[in-house]
C-alpha cells in the first residue's frame, strides 16, 4: 500500500527533480491518456475545450508547482479585459484597458524575471539595501501552511511565452482582429494549451481561436506528418543537441581556459547546432501533438541557416517571436514611417536598463547628450530625421528582444549585435554591387556564410554564462589558437564532431529533399511506421544521456 501511495504521489504531484516534459516516458504515458478521454469527447467542443484547458493546468503544475496560479491570474485578468475593451463605445477606454492589460501582464513578467537586476543594481547605484520579497510564496505559506523561501523568487517556466500570449489578444481585440472569447474555460484553453505552453511557439489569438469552434478533423496524412514531426523533434533534440552539448559544448563553455583556441571556436559552431536541434526540436513535437488532437500550430523555423543575410535570418528563425516583435512593437513604434511616442517609450526603457547594468548615473548625461545632438540634426534634415527614427525603431525592437531573454549584459550585447547587424544590411543593400546576382551562386554561399557566421559570433553572449565567459572565450580563440593541434582535436572529439557535421548536413539539404524524405514517411503504411518508431525509440534509448538534459528556452 506504501508503495501504490507513493507511486500515486509521484504520478500526480509536482517535483523539480521530474518536470513533465517530452523527453520523458512518463509525459507520453500521459498523453496517451489524454488521447484516450479525448478520442471520446472530441466532438463535443464545449466539453473538449474545458478538458484540454484543465489537462494543461496538470501539465503546467506538474512542469512548474504552484505557478499555474499566475498562469490563472493572467488567465482572469485578459479574459475579463477583453470582454471590456470590446463592449467599450469609447474609443480613449478602449486604449486605457488595452494599456491596463498591457501594463499587469508586463509587470507580472517584470516582477519574476527582473526583479532581482533592478534591486541588485539599485542597490549598486544609490547605495540603498533593498531585498527582493516572493510575496507570492509568502501567500502560499499563508494560505497552505507551507515553507516556501519567501526571499528567493523563482522564474515560472514559459511566463514569457504565455504572457506574449494574452498580450496578443488583448491587442487583437483592440484592434478588431478578433471578438472576445465569451467563454473562460475556452479563453483559459487557448492561453495554457500544453504542446506550446512552455516554449512556445507563441501563438496570435487571431490565428489560433477560431480553430476553438472548428470540428475535429485528422487524415491520414496529417497523422503522417504529425508522427513525423514528433520522431523527427526528439531525434534533433535527444540525438543531436544533448549528444554534442553534455560531451562537447557545456564542458567548454564552462572552463573555456582550458580548452584551445580551436576546441572553443568548435564549440561555438556546435552551440550554434544545439540550440537550433534543441529548440525545433521542442517546437516539432509541440506542432506533431497538436495536430494529433486537430489544432494547428504556427511554423517557428525554416531553415534559419540557410538564410542569405541578417534580415532573412530573422524570417526563418523563432518566427513566432520575430514577427510578433515586429507587429507588436516595431510597426507600433513607426517600423520604417518613422518615430512614435512608443519609440521613445522604448528608447527611454533601454537606456534605463543600461544604466542600471552599468551603475553608472553619468551615462544618463552622455545619453540625454547624444540625444539632444541626433534630436537637433533630425530638425534641420528630414532625410536624416526618417533614417535615424527607423534605426532606432529596428535596434530597440532587437534590444527588447535580448532584454525579453534575460536582464543582462549577455542578452543586450546580442540584442545590440543583431540590432546593427540588421541596420548595416539595411545600408548594405542600396549599394550592394551583387543586386542583380542574387541567384548566383557564389553569391548565395557568401552570403550564407557571412551570415551564419555572425550569427554564430553573436552566441558568444547568448550562451556565455558572464562577460568573464565571452572574453575568455575570444581571448583563446584570438590568442591561442594553433592549427597543429587540430588533428589532435579532432580525433579526440571525432563522434562529436562527426554528429555536428551530420546535423549540418541534414539542415542544409535542399528543401526539396527534406520534402521527399518527409512525404514517403508520410505515404508509409502504419505497420512500417510502427516498426519506424520502434526504431527510433531504441535509437534514443541508446544516446540518452544519464541525466533529463531541460529545453533550452525553458529558462525564458
Amino acid at each position: 500500500m506504501e508503495k501504490l501511495l507513493e507511486l500515486v504521489k509521484n504520478v500526480l504531484l509536482y517535483s523539480d527533480k521530474e518536470p513533465l516534459i517530452f523527453t520523458r516516458l512518463y509525459f507520453w504515458g500521459f498523453f496517451a491518456i489524454v488521447l484516450a478521454i479525448y478520442s471520446i469527447i472530441y466532438k463535443q467542443k464545449t466539453v473538449r475545450n474545458a478538458y484540454l484547458f484543465f489537462v494543461s493546468l496538470f501539465f503546467y503544475y506538474k512542469t512548474s508547482g504552484l505557478f499555474f496560479i499566475i498562469l490563472l491570474f493572467s488567465t482572469l485578468i485578459d479574459f475579463f479585459i477583453g470582454k471590456k475593451i470590446y463592449s467599450s463605445r469609447s474609443p480613449i477606454a478602449k486604449k486605457w484597458l488595452v494599456g491596463l492589460s498591457v501594463l499587469i501582464n508586463l509587470l507580472v513578467l517584470g516582477y519574476f524575471k527582473y526583479a532581482y537586476f533592478v534591486v541588485d543594481n539599485l542597490n549598486g547605484l544609490l547605495g540603498t539595501h533593498f531585498t527582493p520579497i516572493n510575496y507570492f510564496a509568502e501567500f502560499g505559506n499563508m494560505l497552505t501552511g507551507s515553507h516556501f523561501e519567501i526571499n528567493k523568487i523563482l522564474l515560472p517556466v514559459g511566463i514569457s511565452f504565455f504572457t506574449f500570449q494574452t498580450i496578443s489578444y488583448s491587442v487583437d481585440v483592440y484592434w478588431g482582429k478578433i471578438k472576445p472569447v465569451t467563454n473562460i474555460l475556452d479563453f483559459g484553453f487557448y492561453v495554457s494549451f500544453f504542446p506550446q505552453l512552455v516554449a512556445g511557439p507563441i501563438v496570435r489569438a487571431s490565428e489560433f481561436i477560431p480553430q476553438l469552434y472548428q470540428d475535429y478533423k485528422l487524415s491520414k496524412a496529417a497523422f503522417g506528418h504529425a508522427l513525423f514531426l514528433i520522431l523527427n523533434g526528439l531525434i534533433k533534440k535527444m540525438v543531436i543537441g544533448d549528444y554534442i552539448a553534455v560531451n562537447f559544448i557545456d564542458r567548454v563553455f564552462d572552463n573555456p581556459l582550458s580548452y584551445s583556441g580551436f576546441e572553443n571556436l568548435m564549440a561555438l559552431y556546435g552551440y550554434s547546432l544545439q540550440v537550433y536541434a534543441d529548440f525545433s526540436g521542442y517546437t516539432d513535437i509541440a506542432i506533431g501533438v497538436a495536430l494529433l488532437m486537430g489544432f494547428q500550430l504556427p511554423l517557428n523555423f525554416n531553415s534559419p541557416y540557410k538564410a542569405k543575410n541578417v534580415g532573412e535570418f530573422w524570417k526563418r528563425w523563432h518566427i513566432s517571436l520575430s514577427t510578433w516583435l515586429k507587429d507588436y512593437l516595431y510597426i507600433p513604434m513607426g517600423g520604417n514611417r518613422g518615430a512614435s511616442w512608443f519609440t521613445y517609450i522604448s528608447l527611454a526603457f533601454v537606456l534605463s536598463f543600461i544604466i542600471l547594468l552599468s551603475g553608472k548615473l553619468f551615462l544618463a548625461y552622455i545619453f540625454g547628450g547624444i540625444i539632444l545632438v541626433l534630436y537637433l540634426t533630425a530638425r534641420f534634415s528630414p532625410t536624416f530625421k526618417l533614417k535615424i527614427n527607423t534605426n532606432i525603431n529596428l535596434m530597440m525592437t532587437m534590444l527588447l528582444g535580448g532584454l525579453w531573454h534575460g536582464a543582462s549584459w549577455q542578452f543586450v550585447i546580442w540584442g545590440g549585435l543583431n540590432g546593427l547587424g540588421l541596420i548595416i544590411y539595411k545600408m548594405w543593400k542600396k549599394i550592394s554591387p551583387f543586386r542583380s546576382m542574387q541567384t548566383r551562386w557564389f553569391v548565395v554561399f557568401i552570403g550564407i556564410f557571412i551570415t551564419f557566421n555572425f550569427i554564430t559570433f553573436t552566441r558568444i553572449w547568448f550562451r556565455g554564462e558572464s562577460i568573464l565567459i565571452t572574453q575568455n572565450i575570444i581571448h583563446q580563440i584570438t590568442q591561442q589558437f594553433s592549427w597543429s593541434i587540430v588533428p589532435q582535436v579532432l580525433f579526440a572529439f571525432k563522434t562529436v564532431f562527426l554528429m555536428m557535421l551530420f546535423g549540418y548536413i541534414i539542415h542544409w539539404l535542399p528543401d526539396s529533399t527534406k520534402a521527399w524524405y518527409r512525404s514517403k514517411f508520410i505515404q508509409t503504411p502504419i505497420w512500417l511506421k510502427g516498426i519506424i518508431v520502434v526504431l527510433v525509440v531504441t535509437l534514443l534509448y541508446q544516446t540518452r544521456t544519464a541525466e533529463v538534459t531541460p529545453f533550452i528556452y525553458f529558462q525564458f
